[in-house]
């Protein structure tokens, strides 16, 4: 089935004879297409069904980088309310020539086998935003602002979502350092702990000195602190100050905070001489990780103020 642009009567044809295999509906799965010569005609078949958004892009094209992750989160956050299929040009030349390709970024909405709208260059999202609402009814969570969405990205462990907000925030406002910070807790979670630290040390002074960064700091240094498996399992059986510490130390770098901060706590209450008085000061810097806001910093805050007075 060929594409018909409506607004010059062009036609294109697929660039290969259609595969045989059948393209079923779309499911949360595979939201997101890789296009070539094999599938070119499905992809066409397929938006007679569900419009396909088509991402033209090229390795060698650091705006395509940038806009690419905003597309991936889009059609997620829309939740089947269009396709996306990304098409390597460079490995595709003879479809991009089709399609009239002549710079990339390059994105093409496509329904019922029609050029419906197309646009050039990396938008910004809100711009991408705006011009999906001409088409699509937007998604409940468009309310949120782009940290808010982000935020629930990462709690709901979506740290690639998460991370394309961040990065085009950083593009959008680049002294807005508050989205750097929150970038390289994104990269914390994805245990890139190099690239957080980057982040952190490109942070103007008194930024970098700040809770919300030390914070961060913090979290990679449990990371590197905590033992690994063979430790814990040689730790099995003691009840002592240091492998209750190493054990609650394990609960922080995972994220389990409640448990970490609880076995602080007690080796605390047991120990106060251990690692001169360690179990204190790595309660302070767990506190510094999640903020001074955060329930359990205020909770745990209180209880050790109780202990201590």
């Amino acid at each position: 089935m060929p594409i018909v642009d409506p607004r010059t009567g062009d036609t294109i044809s697929a660039a290969a004879e259609p595969n045989t295999a059948h393209v079923s509906a779309p499911q949360d799965s595979d939201l997101i297409l890789e296009v070539d010569r094999s599938n070119i005609q499905q992809v066409l078949e397929l938006s007679t069904r569900v419009p396909v958004l088509l991402d033209c892009w090229a390795p060698w094209c650091e705006p395509c980088k940038n806009l690419m992750p905003i597309l991936e989160k889009l059609v997620r956050e829309y939740a089947g309310a269009f396709l996306l299929a990304k098409l390597n040009i460079d490995d595709n030349q003879e479809i991009a020539a089709q399609l009239g390709v002549r710079s990339v970024p390059d994105v093409k909405l496509i329904s019922q086998g029609g050029l419906v709208d197309q646009f050039q260059g990396a938008l910004p999202e809100k711009e991408i935003r705006e011009w999906l609402s001409r088409y699509f009814q937007a998604p409940e969570n468009a309310s949120l602002s782009p940290e808010e969405q982000a935020e629930q990205a990462l709690t709901e462990g979506d740290t690639a979502t998460a991370g394309a907000i961040y990065a085009e925030l950083i593009q959008q406002n680049p002294e807005q350092y508050s989205h750097m910070i929150q970038l390289a807790r994104v990269r914390v979670a994805e245990n890139r702990n190099d690239e957080a630290r980057e982040l952190l040390d490109a942070l103007p002074p008194e930024e970098r000195d700040a809770p919300a960064a030390r914070g961060v700091r913090a979290s990679i240094e449990f990371g590197e602190e905590a033992p690994g498996a063979e430790t814990l399992a040689a730790l099995e059986g003691r009840d002592d100050s240091e492998a209750n510490y190493l054990r609650a130390l394990r609960q922080v770098a995972d994220a389990n905070y409640e448990e970490g901060l609880e076995g602080l706590l007690a080796v605390m209450k047991s120990d106060r001489t251990y690692g001169d008085d360690l179990a204190r000061k790595t309660l302070l810097r767990v506190f510094d990780a999640l903020g001074a806001d955060h329930p359990l910093t205020v909770t745990y805050r209180r209880k050790l103020f109780a202990l201590l007075y």
